[in-house]
């Protein structure tokens, strides 16, 4: 296990590295100077010239990446472009514990409620809870994240008006803390974000749980005269959990993927709405600090599914 930690921390090092590059040639590729674009109609060409020498926008681009990974190294992300003198990590430090709050509760969403319908499902194959479960997930499944996220917030608004409720229908409470006031705000939102992991799990848990349920252990088991819930929860389920771990990793990179719109819809002051925001702005320092953050968590949630195989299945061994 040991060794298999090693090797996967050597392989996330060179993977953040490409990640970097790739992020940083894109950045110095892109059409537009950043520091004309931040000085708008009161350009100085004086000026212009000591912010470039400043960050260093003067030297040649190796020279330029190398200072930048020097800095990574000691966790440095830079200095804004917009906010001068500003360090980037200032101001992305309010987004991350939002960000990974708000994908911690999508992904138990995903899990506890995902897993359990498709099991749900795949024991009462072909009747009508199974006809209804796997219906709502196909049209959520089907659903963009982001409409999905403009009808929660439309029917949100409808319900209000009605009823002359006051549900919050964007905003986040204090990142962590669950008491009515910081909580109520972020429920819908959280619902929204594990909707598509949801139906994805419940769909894929009553796949792999049919297919178990078909093998010759678990009809031996049966004939034993083991009760079906033994057979379901003891037999069955462990061996259809791997194809769900599996697919874990993917998950969490869905879960990256889809916080730009959440945010961004929801107005919740996340990391993924701050890159979105540095996007428009052409701060390329805080750009390049928000994919090297979103990509540590992929690459994190991957070595977690590695992990959890040896759980699932003993007869996997990490080397």
């Amino acid at each position: 296990m040991l060794q298999f930690l090693v090797k996967r921390l050597i392989g996330l090092i060179f993977v953040i590295v490409g990640i970097t590059f790739i992020t940083f040639i894109m950045g110095y590729l892109a059409p537009g100077d950043p520091i004309r674009a931040q000085m708008g109609d009161h350009f100085d060409y004086h000026t212009w010239l000591m912010l470039r020498h400043a960050y260093g926008l003067d030297l040649p681009w190796y020279q330029q990446y190398y200072n930048y990974l020097v800095h990574l190294a000691h966790l440095d992300f830079g200095i804004s472009f917009k906010y001068q003198n500003r360090p980037v990590w200032d101001i992305l430090k309010d987004g991350v514990p939002v960000s990974l709050e708000l994908a911690f509760w999508g992904l138990i969403v995903e899990l506890l409620l995902g897993i359990p319908v498709g099991i749900l499902s795949a024991i009462r194959a072909n009747s009508w809870i199974d006809t209804l479960n796997m219906g709502v997930a196909l049209i959520i499944y089907a659903l963009p994240p982001f409409v999905i996220a403009i009808l929660a917030q439309v029917i949100i608004v409808w319900i209000d008006s009605k009823t002359g409720a006051s549900w919050p229908s964007s905003s986040w409470g204090a990142p962590w803390q669950y008491d009515w006031a910081d909580l109520q705000p972020k429920i819908v939102p959280i619902l929204v974000y594990g909707a598509a992991g949801y139906a994805y799990f419940a769909r894929l848990a009553r796949t792999t749980m049919l297919e178990v349920l078909r093998q010759d252990y678990v009809r031996t088991a049966r004939a034993k005269g083991l009760r079906e819930r033994v057979v379901i929860y003891w037999h069955a389920l462990r061996n259809a959990l791997i194809p769900l771990v599996t697919v874990l990793g993917v998950a969490i990179g869905l879960l990256v993927a889809g916080t730009f719109f959440i945010e961004q819809i929801f107005n919740i002051p996340g990391i993924g709405r701050i890159s979105l925001q540095s996007v428009i702005d052409l701060d390329y320092p805080v750009i390049q600090a928000t994919v090297v953050l979103l990509a540590v968590g992929v690459v994190v949630g991957n070595l977690i599914s590695d992990i959890l195989y040896t759980i699932v299945d003993p007869r996997i061994r990490l080397e």
